[in-house]
């Protein structure tokens, strides 16, 4: 297998206009976004889904342009699996063989029961199940763009920072950029995308602050 990593990437162009019929926010200043995980930041309602189906290719944009250089995967709030199926046969019908026991013992250590039908899990199991679906399916050396709205419904703490401990040491050729509102103000984000006062920013390197504490101020 080649060593070769490639390298994914989300590029809004100035002007990129997202919405239904009116716009709801407009990108400021070209933003590029390269492998790691980025947080996708706003108020209810400013934007953060549209933004991610926008760049899935599920809506259009309403002006301006936007690339995606890698695979794609959008995870919405609201996906769902077949209520019988347990999450043993999700992942063995939806992910390669050689990454699900990867997936069954990341499953063992957040406490999720593989055996139990889908219909009968919590709100935070179901989304531990989408989670590891989206990121086992993640292919080695290649270019992967993972689009999370709002992954961390449901989830505690514990499960919450497996995840993002998960992230950390999966992030060579992994683009994620991940819709949330963050439950405590510690919470640190080295890039993060604004959506406030219907402009989209970027925030990231020395200028960014590193905690959600003081992020949630600059959101209008």
């Amino acid at each position: 297998m080649s060593s070769i990593t490639l390298k994914p990437q989300i590029e809004l162009n100035d002007d990129l206009s997202i919405g239904y019929r009116d716009s709801l926010a407009i990108s400021r200043g070209g933003i590029k976004l390269g492998s790691g995980t980025h947080y996708l930041l706003a108020r209810n309602g400013r934007g953060k889904t549209t933004l991610l189906r926008t760049l899935a290719g599920v809506l259009r944009p309403l002006a301006g342009k936007y690339s995606c250089d890698g695979r794609c995967q959008l995870l919405s709030e609201d996906l769902f699996f077949d209520r019988e199926l347990s999450a043993r046969v999700i992942f063995r019908s939806m992910l390669p063989k050689a990454k699900r026991g990867e997936a069954l013992e990341l499953a063992q250590k957040l406490e999720l029961d593989v055996k139990k039908p889908y219909g009968k899990l919590s709100t935070g199991n179901k989304r531990k199940v989408a989670l590891l679906v989206a990121e086992f399916s993640v292919k080695d050396g290649g270019a992967d763009i993972l689009l999370l709205d709002e992954p961390f419904t449901g989830l505690d703490a514990f499960a919450r920072e497996i995840f993002q401990e998960l992230w950390a040491e999966r992030d060579r050729g992994v683009l994620r950029l991940v819709s949330c509102h963050p439950d405590f103000d510690s919470m640190e984000m080295e890039s993060s995308i604004l959506i406030s006062d219907g402009e989209i920013t970027h925030l990231s390197g020395g200028e960014v602050p590193k905690q959600w504490g003081e992020l949630k101020n600059q959101l209008n």
